[in-house]
C-alpha cells in the first residue's frame, strides 16, 4: 500500500474515533441533564410529602399535648375537690403539702419541642438537596463545553419554602426582631 493511502486511512480512522468519542460525550451530557431534571422533579415531590408530614406531626403532637394538659387540669381539680370536701378551712392546705399529689409532667412539651426541631431540620435538608440539584444542573447547562450540547435546556425553577419574615429580612438585609413570644 502506498504511504498516501495509509495516511488517508489513518486520518479517516482518527476522525471516526474522535467523532465517536465526541458523540459519546455529547450523549453523556444529554443523559446527565435528563437525570438531573428527573431527580429534580422527584425531589420536588419528596419535598411536598415531607412538608405535609412536618405539619401533620407537629399539629398532632401539639393536639396530644393540649389534650394532656386539659385532662390533667380536669382530673386534678376534681381530685382536689373530692379529697378535701368537708374539711375545716385551712386544713386542706396542710394536708396538700404532706400528701403525694399528681404531678404534671412537662415531658410531652419537650417531646413536642424536639419533634418541631427534628421535623424542621428534616425539611431544611430536603430543601437544600433541591437547591443542590439545581446547582449541578446549572453547572452542566452553563459550563463549556457541555453548554454546547445542553446549554439551551430550560433552567430549573426552584421554589424554596420560606416565610414572609425571611424574605423581608433578605430584601432589607436587616433582622431586628428576635422576640420569640
Amino acid at each position: 500500500m502506498k504511504a498516501s493511502t495509509i495516511a488517508t486511512l489513518a486520518i479517516v480512522a482518527a476522525v471516526v474515533i474522535f467523532g465517536l468519542i465526541g458523540a459519546g460525550v455529547c450523549v453523556g451530557w444529554h443523559n446527565t441533564e435528563i437525570e438531573l431534571r428527573n431527580q429534580y422533579e422527584a425531589q420536588v415531590d419528596a419535598n411536598k410529602a415531607i412538608y405535609d408530614e412536618v405539619w401533620k406531626v407537629i399539629k398532632q403532637k401539639a393536639q396530644i399535648t393540649d389534650k394532656y394538659a386539659d385532662d390533667f387540669k380536669e382530673i386534678y381539680a376534681g381530685l382536689m375537690e373530692q379529697r378535701y370536701q368537708g374539711e375545716a378551712k385551712g386544713a386542706p392546705m396542710f394536708k396538700f403539702i404532706r400528701e403525694q399529689n399528681p404531678q404534671f409532667s412537662t415531658d410531652m412539651y419537650k417531646d413536642l419541642s424536639d419533634a418541631i426541631s427534628a421535623q424542621r431540620a428534616k425539611f431544611t435538608m430536603v430543601q437544600l438537596r433541591l437547591r443542590d440539584i439545581k446547582r449541578e444542573h446549572d453547572n452542566l447547562r452553563l459550563r463549556f463545553p457541555s453548554a454546547l450540547v445542553v446549554g439551551s435546556r430550560p433552567e430549573l425553577e426552584v421554589v424554596l419554602v420560606t416565610s414572609k419574615k425571611t424574605k423581608q429580612t433578605f430584601e432589607t438585609g436587616e433582622e431586628n426582631e428576635v422576640d420569640l413570644f
